[in-house]
């Protein structure tokens, strides 16, 4: 068959059956009132025909890929065609192929050397399309698998099992670590005065790893069913300085109805990516693997540390042990998360006062004002004398001192009178925004359970995807994948298979 003759097929098809097809139901729809909605399923059947007829000819226009009895590859290597042909699934969004090749190698059983029609046409390592591939992950990142396949189904008329997706989300995340590190440094023109590390902790639902029960059979002693695993987030964008007083950030707290806020600087540039403890090649805590990336971002966009720098955490210790072992001190300010510090005040006032006094609200209000005028101690002692005149026993003192010891530990880092004149943030909504979408909104569903590759992969994935970057990562893992795969597709390339193969 001449490679044109598929293509003078197609041609006829499209001018005797599908472009009569378009035309018969658009005039059928004009006369009898078609709804809008019924002729645009009807246009889109005809394009799936059309495409899956397309993708036909082009495979027959290409053959099976026969270049000769032996074929010399570029690196001098001669192979010789193999007597049988190699089947292989190839499943677009136009359906599912099965293409026929002809293979060289030295014998077989033994690993191919070179597959010509598979060079040519570039095809995917897994049967599916890269646009497939594509489509079906960029929905998985908000959608559970089980509903993607369903609408993958009513799009496409092409069923896919669960249990392929998320296997094709495991494969597609095998690159992200590489895409970051050849991620351009954004512009300095471009960044913010502050930059400003921030990271968390947010548990992950496991599956139970150990033999699974049957008709109510117990699990081995000390075994939960789905037990949670903990990834670190961490984050580091730039932003530059919001000068307040401590009296607009309580308006702001308390919503005051007569406050105007200010527009506030936006970050910049904000990187964020979440990890689980590593086991290979050997273990590491997830807090280790994050702050290790975490310096290694920070020392793209502060390099010469004249910025001055944030970092900004909750009163985790491990967290701010980590900031001092991976993260520069020089031009630094360590700040605790105000909005971990409010919920703690908030309780002291419900443990002294009671949850319905109606003095709880002004206590806070004067307390927290108190606080961001750099007045810890006062607060500390006041806690404290408040305690001891009212009596407070048992659970509720000693709650009452947990809160205490909380502030005490953190006052070194709790001086919000001297970030607010710099205008440093003192609120961790990024990290707190990131843990949310990041995982909650997507890997804390109902009835959601991981298994520590597939969680991975999708904590990797979806940090690519709310950094903006889906379309460029997609062009970079397909390029990686073909530069892998195929070495020698120059040989084959454009008009050159088809004389090779004439």
């Amino acid at each position: 068959m001449s490679i044109a003759e598929p293509l003078t097929v197609l041609k006829a098809e499209l001018l005797h059956q599908l472009v009569p097809q378009v035309l018969e139901l658009l005039s059928a729809a004009l006369q009898e009132g078609t709804a809008v909605h019924q002729v645009e399923q009807g246009l889109w059947d005809v394009a799936l025909q059309l495409g899956r007829r397309s993708l036909t000819a082009l495979f027959e226009a290409c053959g099976h890929g026969d270049l000769g009895e032996t074929l010399t590859l570029p690196d001098g290597q001669q192979v010789q065609r193999l007597e049988q042909m190699h089947t292989r699934r190839y499943v677009s969004i136009f359906g599912e192929f099965t293409l026929q090749r002809t293979v060289y190698g030295s014998r077989e059983g033994q690993a191919l050397a070179f597959v010509p029609l598979d060079n040519r046409l570039q095809l995917p390592e897994s049967v599916f399309s890269y646009v497939l591939q594509d489509w079906d992950q960029s929905l998985a990142m908000e959608q559970a698998f089980s509903q993607v396949s369903q609408t993958i189904e009513r799009m496409l008329k092409l069923r896919q099992s669960v249990d392929s997706l998320e296997g094709m989300n495991r494969q597609m995340a095998v690159d992200v670590g590489w895409f970051r590190e050849v991620q351009v440094t954004p512009p300095p023109t471009t960044e913010g005065a502050i930059v400003v590390t921030t990271a968390d902790g947010k548990g992950i639902v496991m599956r139970g790893q150990g033999s699974p029960t049957v008709c109510g059979g117990q699990r081995p002693s000390g075994q939960r069913a789905n037990q949670k695993r903990m990834a670190t987030v961490g984050a580091v964008y730039t932003v530059d300085p919001y000068v307040r007083t401590a009296a607009e950030v309580v308006a702001a707290l308390f919503r005051d109805p007569d406050y105007q806020p200010r527009p506030r600087p936006q970050p910049q540039h904000k990187h964020v990516w979440a990890s689980l403890p590593e086991t290979d090649p050997k273990p590491r805590r997830s807090i280790d693997v994050v702050f290790t990336w975490l310096a290694w971002e920070f020392a793209q966009r502060n390099p010469d540390l004249q910025r001055p720098t944030v970092r900004l955490c909750d009163g985790q210790e491990a967290l701010w042990l980590a900031c001092e072992q991976y993260l520069p001190e020089a031009n630094a300010v360590d700040i605790l998360d105000l909005l971990h510090v409010t919920p703690r005040v908030w309780e002291a006032a419900k443990l002294l006062l009671g949850a319905r006094s109606p003095e709880v609200v002004s206590f806070v209000r004067h307390r927290v004002t108190q606080i961001l005028e750099g007045k810890v101690e006062t607060v500390i002692r006041g806690l404290r004398r408040q305690a001891t005149e009212r009596g407070l026993r048992g659970a509720k003192k000693k709650s009452l001192a947990r809160i205490c010891r909380y502030l005490s530990k953190n006052r070194s880092r709790m001086r919000y009178d001297e970030y607010l004149r710099q205008g440093y943030p003192i609120a961790s909504g990024v990290i707190e925004g990131a843990c949310r979408h990041l995982i909650k909104d997507r890997m804390e569903r109902a009835g959601m359970h991981w298994t520590p590759d597939g969680a991975q992969a999708m904590l990797d994935l979806r940090s690519v995807h709310i950094g903006g970057h889906w379309a460029t990562y997609q062009s970079y893992r397909i390029e990686r994948e073909i530069e892998r795969l195929y070495p020698h597709r120059a040989l084959v390339a454009g008009e050159a298979f088809f004389a090779l193969a004439a």
